[in-house]
């Protein structure tokens, strides 16, 4: 049965916020037949907005659905998201900043731009490009997903929840590119916070309290068993480690415009650590409630049905609202993400080496278009007991890229040959570990006669890194050729960007056959050089 009520503070809400975001090509306009502008917003997000943007990328309906339902379904496990997302701005703050310095002086779009010119390993730009665009589809299908279970929690068919979560997703990420995220994150941000801090309240009182809501939870669920503790601890490293490493994360920070605004901006994210161990709470309250998961979402509908029946009508519906918004917003900037890899690192490296900035932006909009629909091969053919599986089996592909790019960032001691067969190795140990196990990414592992379970991306990134530092010193014996490490130390450094004119850009780019398209870097350089 449809709810009405809720349905139509729902429908209210959210076309409000689409049409923010089909209207956010003209804030801060742009040329959008210009990648930088279309993928990137110019490269000009200050504090205010990248903590939206980036918050927004990275706290998704992972955060909303997926962690809840874990919670639900299998207690204390459930919240190693919070302590891992504390390691994760660790991770970030040794790579993000450095990253977006070099990407600024070298004009890099994507993560394998930079892997291309520091190994001269066209080979090794493409494994990390075409892993970034396979990890990002199963991240998208974990949004589009989430959106589907919210509508459908409303009473709406489930193939109309499915199309109308897909068709408003592909069109204001088309036209607007990445403002549209932007402008929308700032609005979506606010109201999840909002959702979260009043729902749990108005919940928590009518459940008695937490007193009450932790007493009817099974005593099994409240803490970790011993088994427990290596699922825990590597779902903990391996997902912190991976979470930067994501294209998406790369987009949102790149478009902000200066360093600065980074390193103030990273610390401060850590607010949604709070938000996300609140939220997690929201699977005991369930249980506490008495909710019963639907037949065909199972717990992943834990968080909505509690919604549903524990908060006024409208209020419901604005939440849905909120929800389906917080999985849009980084469903976009990821199919965004995604298109820049395959038009930057396989279209114009491997098919149109000379095409305009104008053809990039237009490959990009499409490309974006199909990531999407390999998405949703992963709804439909993904098991999806537990949509949080979706997310860390993404995680156990993007992880095996971190010693090109991460490790990368500081040192060129691995030979590029040893980085590939490091990737080939993780991807296949942990590909096979998920798939084994009837895609469930923990695979029980005995070693020595120790029974004990782990994360297949933990594993997979062991066996990578062990690859690689085995075979580095084997080839360079073998005497195997390395890549030109196109990039300088001056690269690395912060200072400012000039001395950057079209026509010297332009020459680089020939004498170094990169991937960095004329008219790479924003107008104000540009300015700034010809003054």
């Amino acid at each position: 049965m449809i709810q009405w009520g809720m349905l139509a503070v729902f429908v209210g809400v959210f076309m409000v916020m689409t049409i923010m975001g089909l209207l956010a090509s003209r804030w801060r306009p742009g040329d959008l037949n210009r990648l930088q502008e279309w993928a990137l917003a110019g490269r000009r997000f200050g504090p205010v907005v990248s903590w939206f943007l980036i918050g927004g990328d990275l706290y998704t309906a992972y955060t909303f659905m997926a962690v809840p339902a874990l919670v639900y379904a299998e207690g204390a496990q459930g919240f190693f998201a919070s302590p891992y997302l504390t390691l994760a701005f660790v991770f970030a703050l040794i790579m993000i900043p450095r990253f977006w310095v070099i990407a600024r002086h070298r004009g890099y779009v994507t993560q394998a731009d930079f892997v291309r010119e520091r190994f001269g390993s066209s080979a090794l730009a493409l494994v990390v490009a075409v892993t970034g665009i396979m990890a990002t589809m199963p991240y998208i299908a974990i949004q589009i997903y989430g959106i589907q279970v919210c509508i459908a929690q409303m009473g709406i068919n489930v193939e109309l929840a499915l199309f109308i979560a897909f068709l408003i997703l592909a069109l204001y990420t088309y036209v607007s590119g990445l403002r549209g995220p932007a402008l929308i994150a700032i609005f979506k941000d606010l109201s999840i916070w909002l959702v979260a801090i009043v729902s749990f309240v108005i919940i928590s009182l009518r459940l008695g309290g937490l007193s009450h809501i932790f007493a009817t939870v099974p005593a099994d669920k409240l803490t970790l068993s011993p088994p427990q503790y290596s699922t825990f601890s590597t779902l903990v490293l391996g997902s912190a480690m991976a979470l930067f490493l994501y294209p998406h994360a790369f987009t949102a920070t790149l478009s902000a415009n200066s360093r600065r605004t980074l390193k103030r901006t990273l610390p401060f994210l850590l607010a949604y650590t709070f938000l996300q161990s609140l939220i997690g709470l929201f699977g005991f309250m369930a249980i506490a409630a008495g909710i019963k998961p639907s037949p065909l979402y199972k717990t992943n509908s834990a968080l909505p049905a509690l919604f549903a029946s524990m908060l006024p009508p409208w209020l419901a519906g604005f939440a849905f609202a909120a929800i389906s918004i917080g999985a849009l917003v980084p469903a976009g900037v990821m199919s965004i993400a995604a298109a820049n890899l395959f038009t930057r690192n396989i279209y114009r490296e491997y098919f149109h080496p000379n095409c305009t900035e104008r053809e990039e932006s237009a490959v990009a909009k499409t490309a974006s278009l199909v990531i999407k629909f390999g998405a949703l091969l992963f709804i439909l053919f993904f098991p999806t007991d537990f949509a949080i599986n979706l997310q860390l089996f993404a995680n156990a592909w993007i992880i095996q890229v971190l010693p090109a790019v991460l490790l990368g960032l500081y040192t060129r001691w691995f030979h590029h040959l040893a980085l590939i067969c490091g990737w080939a190795g993780g991807m296949i140990l942990s590909t096979w570990m998920v798939l084994t196990q009837n895609f469930s990414t923990v695979y029980p592992l005995t070693l020595g006669g120790l029974s004990f379970h782990v994360y297949a991306a933990f594993a997979g990134l062991v066996l990578n890194l062990a690859l690689c530092c085995a075979l580095t010193p084997l080839f360079d014996l073998l005497g195997l050729p390395r890549g030109q490490d196109n990039t300088s130390p001056a690269d690395y450094a912060i200072r400012p960007v000039t001395g950057f004119s079209e026509e010297r850009l332009l020459q680089q780019a020939r004498q170094l056959r990169q991937t960095t398209p004329a008219g790479a870097f924003p107008l104000e350089d540009e300015r700034i050089a010809n003054r």
